[in-house]
């Protein structure tokens, strides 16, 4: 997958567990719970939708490798 197409997958999966975002106005830099609001358990459904897509374990220790669009872009690429 190419970036673009992982940031697109990150988003989906995003909208899916808050479904008020709108994913057309999300920044690269937009902190999912400072800036989108997500609180511990939307975080923690993020995760599982990821692991679901992606095939990957993200340990509570690198959850804030997917704080931002970008950085979820370059973590799920390396991972992936």
């Amino acid at each position: 997958m190419t970036p673009q197409q992982i940031r697109a997958a990150f988003l989906e999966e995003l909208v899916k567990v808050a479904p008020d975002i709108d994913p057309d106005t999300v920044s690269d830099d937009d902190h999912i719970q400072d800036d989108l609001e997500l609180d511990s358990m939307d975080v923690l459904n993020l995760v599982t939708a990821l692991h679901t897509r992606f095939g990957i374990d993200i340990p509570e220790s690198e959850y804030t490798q997917i704080a931002t669009p970008a950085l979820a872009t370059a973590y799920l690429s390396k991972a992936a």
